[in-house]
């Protein structure tokens, strides 16, 4: 036990979203929804108690994600506990491309690094994020769930990378959170092997366009967020999200599926703006009937550890 802090560590991490229309697989940003969670070491065996989002649905041994993430991280810290008490307040919707896999597999290796004394000096911020990049097999939600904010990631000879990138005050979004969801792996399967070249060149340009549109020109935002590479294709899988994609964006609001989806996200600022079709409140309004609605700030503060 002298090798690990005694008593709880508490950490929250927020939720994201990612691609955000163009960026697949290299934009994310992370928002004002947070988990919270705690966890200590104990003498022997493994407790888990889950509130909230997926309280039903997720198991409660050892391949729960946040579990199976703390014992990776415990394997590079050189230390594996007797045993451990784990408490979620899960506030992230699973399975609606909001970033909860992220943000279990960021707080799992997060609250094992802070229960180990001078944990940071084995494991500093780059490697946190890189493992938990591995966890879930791409950077795109895990690095704005660990690090908050805008941030463009992606993998270069077998290393992940992640740059931080600004974001206008005046941005902040509206999810909208259908009663199902919609597995990853089902919405990946819906993309085809390859693309046209002239849809990849629309699609660089529009990525390109989005990060200077959320630094500082958010009036290019419904231009920026037009996407070629996968939000139609994944239609079948999500109808009435691309259903309402496509009537926000009629109105001029830049809307998205967020992830994977099934949500939708669309930014209040853009547009539609100087019409108020873009309010906060106006789009809350818009909701589907079933369905739930957020107004959320992007979070600059990414897992918080207490």
């Amino acid at each position: 036990m002298s090798s690990f802090v005694e008593g709880a560590v508490r950490v929250t991490v927020p939720a994201t979203s990612a691609n955000l229309g163009p960026g697949f697989d290299a934009l994310g940003l992370a928002l004002s929804l947070r988990d919270e969670l705690s966890a200590e070491v104990t003498g022997s065996g493994l407790d888990i108690e889950v509130s909230g989002e997926g309280a039903h649905a997720v198991p409660l041994d050892e391949s729960h994600l946040v579990v199976r993430s703390m014992r990776a991280a415990f394997d590079v810290l050189g230390h594996q506990p007797a045993g451990l008490s784990l408490r979620c307040t899960n506030n992230i919707p699973h399975a609606r491309g909001l970033g909860s896999s992220s943000a279990a597999i960021v707080a799992g290796l997060s609250l094992a690094r802070a229960l180990v004394p001078g944990g940071s000096l084995v494991m500093d911020d780059d490697a946190v994020f890189r493992l938990a990049a591995e966890i879930e097999g791409h950077p795109d939600n895990v690095a704005p769930a660990f690090y908050g904010g805008f941030v463009i990631s992606g993998q270069e000879d077998g290393r992940f990378f992640a740059a931080l990138s600004s974001v206008d005050p005046r941005v902040s979004a509206v999810v909208f959170v259908p009663p199902t969801g919609v597995e990853t792996k089902v919405a990946r399967g819906l993309l085809p092997a390859t693309v046209p070249h002239a849809d990849a060149a629309a699609n660089s340009g529009r990525t390109a366009l989005l990060v200077a549109a959320l630094a500082g020109q958010p009036e290019l935002l419904l231009t920026a967020t037009r996407d070629y590479l996968h939000q139609d294709y994944r239609e079948p899988a999500m109808p009435a999200s691309l259903a309402l994609i496509k009537s926000l964006r009629a109105d001029g609001i830049a809307a998205i599926v967020s992830g994977a989806g099934p949500t939708v996200l669309a930014f209040t600022d853009g547009p539609a703006a100087a019409t108020g079709l873009g309010a906060p409140q106006v789009l809350l309004d818009r909701c589907p009937e079933g369905w739930r609605a957020h107004h959320l700030s992007v979070e600059r503060q990414g897992v918080l550890i207490s």
